[in-house]
């Protein structure tokens, strides 16, 4: 068969292990997955709530332009219908954007480490991959512009940034948007972005006006806690959108995904609770760092990526087998880190504890 020569040696999206597989494997009762930024505390009761009387036909087809939920973010958002794409997720927005612009002959700019379906993608179609390191976990946007040239189509700013999730501040961020050259397509992947409270970054809706060569994606998968449902969204000018729709499946967004999103999207009153106590477990894990003096990035997400002084691989199967699912740095491109998703004020202080005991283990702790 004739298959594309450089997906030889690819391998699939490895996501965090499944609660079932670790229960059996290490035949537990109970298992916390922090692997997978997903939100603890689940989704709105409202959407709790619809789900409970819903009396979706689930034999017809969706309506593949999502028209209903097209409204309600564009009124959430304040910006024209027209100026909007979904997805199923944002790793469905991901491949949309790539499959549109990115073919053998043209490269792609990213910082290293970053989101891995950007290079992912942008290998299947046979683009070039331009990996930047990142600047202590941040973009090094100096860096990033020196690497465009002609044959540039795409540049990815993962802000707050996955793994390690920093972010770019707001002036760094118009100071490079000047630079970058209007035929290169800019995503700004704001999957946390309902998590930042920092004030270097202010909302970049306003970008998209000013440059036709910006988009911006953003999901209900994180802080909406409605991750199985796959639901992302995309903004930017009219005419961006128009190329990339017919990239798009036909119905990439089924009946209930839609609906709840609506529902979710009403409901920023728990939107706020979650950012609360999304602090209060990120303050549990900086405590740690700091009373043990472990080097950790400073996170405006759900997550935190730390120093374990240890192997990576070894703390991730030994916090499994104690019933926590995490990522190991290794799987990151970050080796002696590992990346946690703040779980409950309870399960924080549970596997800190945890933790505490396998380091002292692997003698990182006397």
């Amino acid at each position: 068969m004739k298959w594309k020569q450089q997906i030889y040696g690819m391998k699939a999206y490895q996501p965090g292990k499944p609660i079932e597989e670790v229960k059996k494997e290490f035949g537990l009762d109970e298992v916390v997955k922090l692997a997978s930024n997903e939100n603890p505390y689940g989704f709105s009761p409202k959407v709790k709530a619809f789900l409970e009387k819903d009396s979706t036909n689930h034999a017809i087809y969706p309506d593949g332009y999502a028209q209903s939920l097209r409204t309600a973010v564009a009124k959430h958002l304040g910006v024209k219908e027209t100026e909007l794409l979904f997805g199923n997720g944002s790793d469905d927005l991901i491949a949309i954007v790539t499959r549109a612009l990115l073919y053998p002959g043209v490269n792609t700019v990213m910082a290293d480490p970053s989101f891995s379906q950007y290079s992912h993608n942008a290998v299947i179609e046979g683009a070039e991959v331009r990996k930047v390191p990142t600047k202590d976990g941040k973009h090094d946007l100096q860096a990033m512009l020196e690497a465009i040239d002609e044959n540039t189509s795409i540049v990815w700013v993962c802000n707050p940034n996955n793994p390690t999730g920093t972010i770019v501040s707001d002036d760094e961020l118009q100071n490079f948007l000047k630079q970058v050259p209007s035929e290169v397509l800019v995503v700004l992947d704001e999957a946390y972005f309902e998590y930042i409270n920092a004030p270097e970054f202010k909302d970049t809706l306003h970008y998209v006006s000013e440059y036709p060569n910006v988009i911006i994606m953003r999901t209900f998968s994180k802080a909406y806690g409605l991750a199985s449902f796959r639901v992302g969204y995309a903004y930017a000018q009219e005419d961006v959108i128009a190329k990339l729709d017919p990239v798009r499946g036909p119905f990439n967004n089924t009946v209930l995904s839609q609906k709840v999103a609506i529902v979710a999207l009403e409901d920023q009153e728990f939107i706020q609770e979650c950012r609360d106590k999304n602090e209060i477990g990120k303050n549990q894990f900086v405590e740690f760092c700091n009373k043990h003096g472990l080097n950790y990035y400073p996170s405006q997400t759900n997550f935190i990526l730390f120093e374990v002084k240890a192997d990576s691989d070894v703390v991730f199967q030994e916090m499994m087998k104690r019933g926590f699912i995490i990522r190991s740095g290794n799987a990151l491109g970050t080796p002696g880190y590992i990346r946690v998703t703040f779980g409950t004020e309870e399960q924080n202080s549970k596997f800190l504890s945890l933790l505490e005991e396998v380091l002292t283990e692997q003698g990182v702790f006397a």
